[in-house]
């Protein structure tokens, strides 16, 4: 069984795969294939948001246990990761709505930003899982 801190990184990977992968679908005119990455993604992300509420109401907090320069790289990302992750909520719905509905001037308006922004938030989450559980763990 994975840990459950290991699965929100998991989930948090896969989506940040999905994301590149669909992005790569659609620059090479492959409509399907992004749209299923895209959800695939999407569902990742949803996941991991449901799993990762659960994990800290059941534990808490865990504090980060490194030292010197590293704490405020530590902190910084994780302030940057957070506050886009509270971001990149509604313009993830927002965008997924917009190619559902196959509104693409709109869709590719916003997906444009959402899709960087959705990346970073998916990298710097596994980043901070390995800050806070592997590399300066006690």
């Amino acid at each position: 069984m994975i840990p459950h801190a290991a699965l929100n990184a998991l989930l948090n990977g896969t989506a940040a795969c999905f994301l590149v992968l669909g992005y790569s679908f659609i620059r090479t005119g492959k409509q399907r294939a992004h749209k299923r990455a895209m959800i695939a993604a999407f569902t990742c992300s949803t996941l991991f948001l449901i799993s990762y509420l659960i994990y800290h109401y059941q534990v808490g907090s865990v504090k980060f246990q490194g030292q010197g320069i590293v704490r405020p790289i530590y902190f910084s990302l994780l302030l940057s990761h957070t506050v886009l992750a509270v971001v990149i909520v509604p313009m993830v719905l927002m965008t997924l709505s917009r190619g559902l509905r196959e509104q693409f001037d709109r869709h590719r308006r916003i997906a444009r930003w959402t899709l960087p922004l959705w990346l970073y938030v998916s990298v710097t989450g596994v980043l901070v899982y390995f800050m806070l559980y592997h590399w300066f763990a006690a």
